[in-house]
């Protein structure tokens, strides 16, 4: 089958063009509001197109080739017909567990897959396990395909006979930890809550997918080996060859390596009907959170049933848009919710049809969740409007484009392709659920609502208070079933192919521009689908703050997409949804930036929004005081969060109070701050940081640079400057310098600990990082790295850890996060140290084969690093912020081959300090506290509430 694009450009930019009619908020607005054509999505949904070549090996293995030849790459993705559903009794998490055991190796490739996949240059590489399957996915440069078929078919058919008792034990120990870092969050007991209401015993979507531990640590290895039999045969499974390849070369590969793997035992997934509750559930649960939680849900019908579409656009007219009808009512209209959502999490036998709103502070529950069901009964006795529908259904269809530039990945091509063979038994699913957005009516809307969610729900309130008891993970796995199993008798297979010769990545050509008014214009053209990336950067970020007033930047922001001089907050998203547009605004430390995400055939509609939002934003004052309780909400919530906290309480510890770094990495400010803004603050900081000298303009389209630059022009060229200096901001006062010591932040209750430890480096970011990243590599920012193979790979006490360096403009930090298990945080701590001064100090380098690994994954990746216009906007902003010249991409593969250990190691040594690290662990005093104590490190103890 030959190679046809994805989309279509011309028929989309051909097609009539609807006008949206947008009433002004006020008589006396100052402008028009900005008239909106968009295109119509029967004609979006028509030119979706990704054509494929499937065939089945004699061992029954389906495969799946799509050709995409914009990059040098192709992204492989092996999809397994099992997941938790299929897990009968006593065998609960063996899906979620077989995920993590087939990447320790297999019997032709022993050790990490990591290590493999990470020297030839894998990106979007991963693994997952949900309720209906368990899949494995990488993109890979094309001269290392054969590579990564072997390695998958040596997981597929030549697996158990790596699988040692010791290996078995460590990854029940990681999943283990993986599952307290879940329990560890707000509302993080809550899934289970849900899925035992609405599931009865014995239904295969009662439990959840990361399973019982008493299971795990009950199953022998022959009962492991048994389920591997059963389940993860090449009939069972699906692979997706997408990228630079012909369906040719893909049935010659694929047949080299799958075809001598026998089938396996025929599989029948479970069935599972949808139940109905005989009556209305209640529970309450008590969690150690800011915001009293309420969850109302139903079970309804899976993926494949015809209501499923009606039921989702239903939802999103509830509580998915922004315009939605819960965040129009409670969020902007009476304000006694701080975030509501209502949404569809659809599975292939079932869905949940969940409600949840988070209750303002001082507002009571109960009246909100009757508020909630009146909203829903009205959408039901009523049925949405026609307008509704038609944004839904834009809003989909411009996802599901800009979302399939990508061939792999978690939510590419590949993807599309393979979840409709899974679960549809066609890879063109995707063109009929598009097809049902396209066509749904309010009629099929208001049916599926009237069918099932007049049914008796589940209502689940979280509030307040200490948790109750639950089952926790076990301490270790040291339960673990240890009985015996006969030798595996292993297959003599080929040997593993090499990787061929990886050339150069081509980064797009930039271009750069100027506006009428001076603004300069950074641009790069992708042209895989119809789609325009846009960011205003301003220098400013979250380092604009002033010391009294933090939080202010990012409040200004916030309130800059909340309604403009000529459309209000409701119809400002209304319109961004019916262009199938996103307009967002945001800070990193050193950037504020307001970002569009368009459909290019609506891209003159979406930049006139776009200008509307930088240019005349309303800043009202209602919407201020709305924003501002949301704010101290999120300050609040922000305090019952473990990662949260601990960002909260560094950055001063580090960098001080007075450098503007030394402050909370949200940017969400404290209390007192956010309660001192002003109106007159939020319009002075606008007038000062917004403006047009101060900013930057970062483009990536389909669309040529020639056709850009009028359309931005029309809206941004006349955007005059003040006559007043550009303001900079001022990092001359001194960073203290640290000495090791801990802050402890006591959050009762807590089944593990979360550790963020760090410096500040004598280095910027404008400074030449690339040595020092790649020694850092080896050390802390690779999940091969020295600590993360210490505490996750060998003893089992974390989920992942890692340590790198912070690209900020200025003097960058040095930052380690480490998430352990609750009674090992003080031998955390001092392993880390052990593997920092073994590393720096102990002459314990970085060992050849490292620096070979290190050199092939930072070289061959970065063909596919760039894959997406999302992917080369990053890379453009950051050249920029950090004064890297246009083509530095290109640049990295020659220096970085240079590399030698003795460069690696000198970096490091000169840059990271661990005896000058200062560690923040959020866990649990009562249990932590004597672990630390025994460190010999200075330790203080503070409440989550002063942070």
């Amino acid at each position: 089958m030959r190679f046809a694009p994805f989309v279509a450009i011309a028929a989309l930019t051909a097609v009539a063009t609807p006008v949206l009619a947008l009433t002004p908020p006020t008589a006396s607005a100052q402008a028009a509001a900005p008239a909106l054509r968009a295109a119509p999505v029967s004609e979006l949904v028509r030119e979706v197109d990704i054509p494929y070549t499937k065939f089945t090996l004699p061992n029954g293995l389906t495969v799946l080739v799509h050709e995409d030849h914009k990059a040098p790459v192709v992204a492989v993705s092996v999809w397994y017909n099992v997941g938790s559903k299929d897990e009968p009794a006593g065998k609960t998490g063996f899906a979620h567990l077989f995920e993590h055991l087939m990447f320790g190796g297999s019997e032709n490739a022993p050790g990490s897959y990591f290590t493999p996949m990470r020297n030839m240059g894998a990106t979007d590489m991963n693994g997952t396990t949900w309720f209906d399957r368990t899949n494995y996915f990488e993109t890979v440069p094309t001269p290392a395909l054969e590579q990564a078929l072997f390695l998958e078919s040596d997981r597929m058919g030549y697996m158990l006979g790596a699988i040692s008792q010791e290996t078995l034990d460590l990854q029940r120990g990681v999943v283990q930890n993986e599952k307290r870092q879940g329990d560890n969050q707000p509302y993080g007991l809550f899934e289970y809550a849900q899925l035992e209401a609405l599931f009865p015993e014995g239904h295969p979507y009662r439990h959840s997918t990361i399973g019982s531990m008493a299971d795990l640590d009950a199953a022998s290895m022959q009962t492991v080996r048994d389920w591997f039999r059963s389940n993860y045969g090449p009939n069972n499974s699906i692979l997706v060859l997408a990228g630079d390849i012909t369906p040719e070369k893909a049935r010659e590969l694929t047949q080299k390596y799958f075809g001598p793997i026998p089938a396996g035992p025929v599989n029948n997934p479970a069935q599972a009907a949808v139940p109905t509750l005989p009556a209305p559930v209640r529970q309450t649960m008590h969690d150690r959170v800011s915001n009293t939680r309420i969850n109302i849900s139903w079970a309804v019908p899976g993926l494949t049933d015809p209501d499923l579409v009606p039921l989702s656009v239903g939802a999103s007219v509830l509580g998915g848009l922004a315009s939605s009808r819960l965040d129009n009512e409670l969020v902007r209209g009476d304000q006694t919710a701080v975030a509501v959502s209502s949404s569809v999490s659809d599975f292939q036998r079932v869905s949940i049809f969940d409600i949840q709103a988070d209750v303002k502070p001082g507002e009571d529950p109960a009246a909100v969740e009757q508020r909630i069901l009146g909203i829903l009964n009205g959408l039901i006795a009523n049925g949405p409007t026609q307008d509704e529908i038609n944004r839904v259904a834009t809003q989909y269809v411009a996802a599901r484009i800009k979302g399939l530039e990508q061939v792999g990945g978690f939510g590419g091509k590949a993807v599309a392709l393979a979840e409709g063979q899974l679960y549809a038994g066609d890879p063109e699913f995707y063109k009929k659920t598009l097809a049902a957005y396209a066509s749904v009516t309010p009629a099929q809307v208001q049916a599926a609502l009237q069918k099932w969610l007049t049914r008796p729900s589940f209502t689940a309130v979280t509030l307040p208070g200490e948790r109750e008891a639950y089952v926790e993970a076990a301490a270790a796995p040291s339960g673990a079933n240890h009985t015996p199993a006969p030798p595996i008798e292993r297959v003599a297979r080929m040997a593993k192919p090499e990787i061929g010769q990886v050339a150069n990545i081509d980064f797009p050509a930039v271009q750069r521009a100027e506006l009428v008014n001076g603004t300069e214009v950074i641009y790069a053209q992708r042209a895989a689908v119809p789609a325009t990336k846009i960011a205003v950067e301003f220098d400013a970020g979250l380092a604009a703050d002033a010391p009294s007033k933090l939080g202010l930047q990012s409040l200004m922001l916030d309130l800059m997409d909340e309604g403009t001089r000529t459309l209000n907050a409701t119809q400002l998203a209304e319109a961004q949804e019916a262009l199938g547009a996103r307009i967002s605004t945001g800070a990193s430390m050193d950037r504020s930036v307001i970002s569009l995400d368009a459909l290019s055939p609506n891209l003159d509609a979406s930049v006139a929004l776009l200008a509307d939002v930088i240019r005349r934003p309303a800043l009202a004052p209602a919407e201020l005081e709305r924003l501002r309780a949301t704010r101290l909400a999120q300050i609040a919530a922000e305090r019952t969060q473990p990662a949260a906290l601990a960002n909260r309480a560094l950055p001063e510890l580090i960098y001080g109070a007075a450098s503007p770094y030394g402050r909370p990495f949200s940017g969400n400010g404290d209390e007192a701050s956010i309660r001192s803004i002003t109106e007159a603050d939020v319009r002075a900081e606008y007038a000062k940081w917004i403006r047009p000298d101060s900013a930057k303009i970062f483009v990536v389209s389909d669309k040529p640079l020639a056709e850009i630059l009028p359309v931005l022009n029309a809206q941004l060229g006349q955007w005059v400057p003040p006559a007043s200096a550009k303001p900079v901001k001022d990092f001359s006062a001194p960073i203290p310098a640290t000495t090791a010591r801990i802050v402890l932040i006591d959050r009762p209750q807590s089944p593990q600990s979360y550790i963020l430890g760090g410096e500040v480096l004598a280095a910027s970011g404008t400074d030449d990082l690339l040595v020092l990243n790649a020694a850092n590599n080896v050390l802390g920012n690779d999940f091969l790295s020295r600590i993360n193979s210490d505490l996750r790979e060998t003893k089992g006490w974390s989920y992942g850890v890692n340590a790198s360096v912070a690209g900020f403009r200025n003097r960058v930090p040095y930052l380690v996060t480490a998430p352990v298990q609750a009674d090992q945080t003080g031998p955390a701590i001092a392993a880390l140290n052990t593997q920092f001064n073994d590393f720096l100090k102990g002459g314990k380098g970085v060992t050849p084969d490292e620096l070979q690994r290190t050199i092939n994954g930072n070289t061959r990746r970065l063909a596919g690093s760039y894959e997406t216009s999302g992917a080369v906007l990053s890379a453009l902003r950051s050249n920029d912020l950090l004064g890297r010249p246009d083509n530095y991409p290109e640049t990295v593969a020659a220096r970085t081959n240079a590399l030698t250990t003795a460069q690696l190691d000198a970096a490091a040594k000169a840059a990271i300090d661990p005896s000058r690290f200062v560690w923040v662990v959020v866990g649990d005093a009562s249990v932590v506290k004597p672990q630390l104590d025994a460190l010999g490190i200075p330790v203080e103890v503070r409440a989550a509430a002063t942070q």
